[in-house]
């Protein structure tokens, strides 16, 4: 009995969806009888388009929508796999802590920057900056990315923008503040080169000031009680040369850093053979060796030694740390000129003196402009403190490296290495 009503709805729904179609053929096939084309004939046509109407599929199929599906959960430990696979491959210090700011995770810069955090430990294993902590907990308790400027001064001095801010996992049901990343970003070249940037303002106003300061007073001095005096005025005005000199070579030397700047990304072209190049140096420079009773010694090998250069800015970094070699190395009466070219080895240069030394903290800092390890032993020399921040530049266009090598007591050697 069921079958039977079942059959019943099904054909009542498909003659309600071909209604429009039996109710055409009907009208069609009165208007047949109309107009009197035999009835057997127009009844069974009738029939025919009854029965396709009923037995087609119909043109238009009412769509079942489909049953909705519950989207599955994602687990929280997944989505935070996915999020630091990406964290992972970055150069910059990363770290994700929940709310205790218990470090959870860490990629490979974070570990190389502080060392691995035990895991599950508190940020403070590593961290006690007041300042990261208060930052940490204020995010944690607000819910809202924070930054502050660390600085970290072991084993060496950096400084970070360090960031903190919440992870967001739409696709769990894990609420946003659960989890935080905590960034790091080193800015210490950044901070270094605006330290540099102050101390050249400060220095060369310093290093014009003295001198200036200087002829003022010496000139006052002539135009008043000197006034008649032909002696002081002739002292004086040795003193007052001496001044004018000193300034025209800091001048020069700032110019030379300019330009030096200004064409730094092009390296030089030309072919430079270093064996008569260095004779030249020396050759130079033998009037002062003999005024500081130092002797220059000259190792040269046999043959041409080239390498691609400018001669003029050769000449000029050789000299630089030759006379170097000779004031401030004046003590050891001997500085040693060697060039090495070795088979397969890079093209060397080396000068060595057999002076005081320089300490090892200074050693890195030589080459910043107006550095100095003795101030007044340097003034006395006539140096300008940009010396070797001229080398520096120089040996950068050539893509050479200074290497300086020094033992208190003993010497101290300036090696370029092309």
């Amino acid at each position: 009995m069921e079958d039977e009503w079942s059959f019943l709805r099904k054909l009542a729904a498909r003659l309600r969806q071909e209604t429009a179609i039996l109710i055409l053929a009907t009208l069609i096939a009165i208007l047949a009888l109309v107009e009197g084309i035999n009835t057997g004939v127009v009844f069974w046509i009738w029939v025919v388009v009854m029965i396709v109407a009923l037995i087609r599929r119909p043109l238009v199929e009412k769509a079942v929508p489909p049953a909705p599906v519950e989207p599955a959960q994602a687990d929280p430990e997944v989505l935070l796999r996915t999020v630091f696979s990406g964290l992972a491959a970055l150069d910059v210090p990363v770290l994700i802590i929940d709310r205790e700011a218990s470090v959870l995770v860490q990629n490979a810069a974070a570990d190389k920057a502080f060392g691995a955090f035990p895991s599950g430990a508190h940020i403070s294993a590593k961290l006690r900056s007041p300042g990261v902590l208060d930052m940490v907990r204020e995010t944690i308790t607000t819910n809202t990315p924070n930054q502050i400027e660390h600085s970290e001064r072991l084993p060496s001095e950096r400084v970070y923008i360090v960031r903190i801010a919440p992870i967001d996992l739409p696709e769990s049901d894990i609420e946003p503040g659960t989890f935080f990343v905590l960034s790091f970003r080193d800015i210490s070249e950044l901070r270094h080169i605006d330290r540099m940037r102050s101390d050249f303002v400060a220095n060369a106003s310093h290093e014009l000031r003295t001198p200036l300061a200087s002829l003022r007073g010496f000139i006052e001095t002539i135009q008043g009680p000197a006034k008649a005096d032909p002696k002081a005025q002739q002292r004086f005005l040795g003193i007052m040369f001496d001044q004018t000199t000193r300034m025209s070579r800091l001048v020069d030397d700032l110019l030379s850093l300019s330009r030096l700047e200004l064409k730094s990304h092009i390296a030089p072209d030309q072919k430079v053979d270093l064996v008569p190049l260095l004779g030249h140096v020396r050759d130079a420079l033998l009037p002062l060796a003999s005024d500081l009773d130092v002797t220059i010694n000259l190792h040269l090998p046999p043959g041409k030694v080239e390498v691609l250069g400018d001669r003029d800015e050769l000449v000029q970094v050789f000299e630089n740390l030759i006379e170097n070699a000779c004031k401030y190395g004046q003590e050891g009466k001997v500085v040693e000129v060697s060039l090495l070219n070795e088979p397969g080895q890079a093209v060397e240069v080396v000068v060595s003196d057999r002076g005081p030394g320089i300490p090892a903290e200074h050693v890195p800092r030589l080459t910043e402009r107006f550095y100095r390890v003795n101030v007044e032993d340097s003034r006395s020399k006539k140096g300008t403190g940009l010396g070797l921040a001229i080398v520096k530049h120089i040996l950068t266009r050539h893509r050479a490296r200074l290497i300086v090598k020094s033992e208190v007591g003993k010497g101290t050697d300036f090696t370029v290495r092309f």
